[in-house]
């Protein structure tokens, strides 16, 4: 049995803490009024306004110049004026008042980022998990235990992550600019789109996901536990049909997660590989810290059967799905790029402008470093390669999720800050006690799976 280490215990802890009154700080820093938000903007660039805030104002003396100059009438140099000051004013105004939202909103998308990131590990196990079952796999089965521990983490990941999506319904927030009805009154496309984006729809679809991803979790592993203490396969098979049927309901039901939890923060564009690129991405990562767990148990003297071999397959799954997801990246910016259908393209452009170091970082940390490292069939057999290159996957997909969120929600208005670091501290913290605490509940050792004895003497 799994004993959960002191150390270990008070890491996660101190994670947890520390984590909390960063954010706590981050929430307490938000600014309260446009004044505010406009003196924060200002002091970030060294207490000269930011382009953020005085473009439009300049534009607006430009423009209003120009009229002025271009006009011979005095009576409509007089109305020409009035109207541009009008319209100059209304245009500031507006343009306030999202900032304000954007600076707000920094430490809400900052939950929500780190949230979803640990949610999808869990959640990229579990499909992993039911995939071997499914294909009734003997190499992984010494694996399961693991793969269990770190899905347990499903059940409060998801219900936080709900909780965030009910309280962006209740306005708490402007995370999801659909829900806000003074946008959509002024959106022709968002219009368009209410009978799907809708809060009570879009919950209820919440709600119907996480209740068939765990319910799948509970008796897999139910099904897991139980398969110990008997000597035939009745549990095997029973494991075997419900693994086939959640694939089929995973593979709708992620998709449909990635348009409605993080396509809709940008609720103009769309793209038809979206939900296979969040799947790539929760994969690999998923699988990336399988690995880095069974190291670590396996170097604390779990875990005795597992072998390099063990690690090698892992370490090639890190490697294909990394490859698989930079295939899906490529394809999804190359395609809009080259199209340069305005609301298709927005979202790239956006990124490359705002996020370029962030955008471009991140493929080289989920491609070309995994690349360099991975394809050496020898180095993927020695551990101390498995864990730099999962350190790194792990934070270039953190990356990535964080690019898929911020740029919608925060704009230009970006930073690693308390409420980014807070964030990942806290839900990494709990991640690592709520999974190294189901490690302790049962043997690491699946002892009566009838497969067991292939993956004990697996060799590669």
């Amino acid at each position: 049995m799994y004993t959960f280490s002191k150390n270990l215990k008070f890491l996660s802890l101190s994670f947890m803490v520390v984590g909390a009154l960063a954010l706590g700080i981050g929430f307490l820093s938000a600014p309260s009024n446009v004044e505010e938000a406009k003196a924060m903007v200002a002091d970030a660039h060294g207490g000269h306004d930011s382009h953020a805030v005085t473009t439009h104002d300049s534009h607006a003396a430009d423009h209003k110049e120009d009229t002025h100059h271009d006009n011979h009438n005095a009576s409509h140099d007089t109305h020409a004026d009035t109207h541009d000051e009008t319209h100059a004013e209304g245009h500031d105004s507006s343009h306030d008042e999202h900032l304000l939202h954007q600076l707000q909103n920094k430490p809400w998308a900052a939950v929500y980022v780190a949230a979803l990131f640990f949610m999808m590990i869990a959640l990229g196990t579990l499909a992993f998990y039911a995939i071997q079952r499914a294909a009734q796999a003997g190499w992984s089965i010494l694996l399961f235990r693991v793969m269990e521990g770190i899905t347990a983490y499903l059940l409060p990941g998801t219900i936080i992550v709900f909780v965030l999506l009910v309280l962006s319904g209740l306005h708490l927030n402007h995370i999801f600019v659909w829900m806000d009805a003074d946008v959509v009154a002024h959106d022709e496309i968002i219009q368009n789109k209410q009978s799907y984006l809708n809060v009570p729809f879009f919950l209820a679809r919440a709600l119907f996901y996480i209740t068939g991803w765990n319910l799948y979790r509970y008796y897999s592993r139910k099904f897991s536990l139980a398969q110990d203490g008997e000597n035939g396969v009745s549990y095997h098979k029973k494991n075997f049909r419900l693994a086939a049927g959640f694939l089929v309901f995973y593979i709708v039901t992620e998709s449909m997660m990635s348009w409605d939890w993080i396509m809709s923060v940008d609720p103009h564009w769309f793209s038809t590989l979206f939900g296979w690129y969040v799947f790539a991405s929760m994969i690999v990562t998923a699988v990336t810290v399988i690995a880095m767990i069974t190291i670590y148990l396996k170097s604390r003297g779990y875990l005795e059967d597992v072998n390099d071999s063990h690690i090698h397959d892992l370490g090639k799954f890190m490697f294909g799905f990394s490859v698989f997801w930079t295939y899906l990246w490529f394809s999804q910016f190359m395609l809009i790029w080259y199209s340069n259908i305005p609301e298709e393209v927005t979202y790239f452009i956006t990124r490359i402008e705002d996020y370029n170091f962030l955008f471009f970082g991140m493929v080289v940390m989920n491609f070309v470093f995994p690349l360099l490292i991975l394809m050496n069939s020898d180095y993927k057999r020695n551990n101390w390669f498995i864990i730099i290159a999962g350190i790194v996957i792990v934070l270039g997909h953190y990356i990535d999720v964080y690019n898929m969120i911020m740029p919608a929600t925060v704009g230009d208005q970006w930073s690693f800050g308390l409420s980014e670091i807070g964030s990942v501290l806290l839900f990494a913290g709990l991640f690592i006690y709520v999974v190294f605490s189901a490690l302790t509940k049962v043997p690491l050792k699946p002892k009566g799976d009838p497969l067991v004895k292939e993956s004990e003497h697996f060799v590669y």
